[in-house]
């Protein structure tokens, strides 16, 4: 059943200078108990997508034409009051900085009971055992001593548990993890992605989780959606991304991974930056860093072809094998 859909997303930012376009025509869903990875470098509007999502965006940012549906109801014109209702019951968020999402004044537990009481019926009590049943299921030792300390008293990796339990405690249908390890040791990351996992295994929800980790994607994802310069270069089953990938970007990405199995002398990089906001080039954004353009790359946008397993937004997937 899909759970998320995102049709045809764009998003501005308004400025002096004119408009610019930060995400082009991106559509893709998520289906309920799947993981989808949103992978590519800084600045390719990973976070952004995220952000449009949840209904975050920060001004003068806006959605200017497209459409977002959770369980086919469309949710990116609802009020803000609305927004907040859905983004605690429906949808939970994980931010990379555990600090931004917890209230430095409030303990651990008046937050989560607060968080659990606006969305459900339950009394104190009731919600108080809830908030310690998530912190135990979070991984937090002693939960039902630790839930009336404060985020100071907590390390770093307690912190983004405490974050995802909150995330959790409304028994969301989707969850937008923003880059939710990155500050944590490789130990703890692992526990985190296993208990993402449980969520989408046993609850049967759905997972957006955006990163820069390659590795990160190919033990969590079930499929991963590669952007580039504010639109979707390629989507598909992650295994069929990483092992065959069908744009030229993507392939870079793949490139740069280090692979212990493999001698070299220095590491593959894939030359130039992305372009800026106000400098995309026409055709395909990524032409003039891409090893194997020809003449249409420059002049004409692809779309998202077929390619083998996956979709890629290249036009060497629209030719003909023996003019390639």
């Amino acid at each position: 059943m899909t759970l998320l859909q995102v049709k045809n997303l764009v998003v501005e930012f308004p400025s002096r200078h004119g408009t610019l376009r930060a995400l082009d025509d991106i559509s893709f869903d998520i289906s309920a108990g799947e993981i989808l990875g949103v992978v590519g470098e800084s600045g390719a509007g990973k976070s952004l997508t995220g952000s449009a999502i949840i209904g975050l965006l920060e001004p003068p940012g806006r959605i200017a034409s497209g459409q977002i549906l959770l369980e086919g109801q469309r949710i990116d014109q609802l009020s803000e009051p609305q927004m907040r209702h859905i983004r605690g019951r429906k949808i939970g968020a994980i931010f990379q900085d555990p600090l931004t999402s917890l209230n430095p004044l409030y303990s651990i537990g008046r937050q989560l009971v607060e968080t659990i009481q606006a969305h459900l019926p339950m009394t104190a009590r009731e919600a108080r055992m809830r908030a310690i049943s998530l912190l135990e299921d979070t991984g937090i030792p002693a939960a039902a001593q630790r839930i009336d300390h404060y985020a100071h008293q907590f390390s770093g990796g307690m912190r983004q548990r405490v974050v995802i339990a909150l995330a959790l405690a409304a028994e969301p249908r989707l969850i937008v993890a923003d880059e939710p390890t990155t500050a944590l040791d490789v130990s703890i990351q692992a526990q985190i992605i296993t208990l993402l996992k449980n969520v989408c295994k046993e609850r049967g929800a759905a997972v957006m989780l955006i990163t820069h980790d390659m590795g990160l994607i190919a033990e969590t994802c079930d499929r991963v959606a590669v952007m580039y310069s504010g639109r979707i270069a390629e989507i598909g089953p992650v295994n069929a991304v990483i092992n065959h990938p069908a744009h030229p970007y993507s392939e870079g990405l793949m490139a740069a991974i280090p692979d212990i199995d493999v001698e070299r002398d220095r590491l593959f990089q894939i030359d130039g930056a992305m372009p800026r906001l106000n400098a995309i080039p026409s055709g395909c954004a990524f032409n003039p860093r891409c090893p194997k353009a020809f003449d249409k790359c420059s002049q004409e946008r692809p779309d998202l072809q077929f390619a083998g397993t996956t979709r890629a937004a290249c036009w060497l997937h629209a030719l003909p094998v023996e003019t390639v």
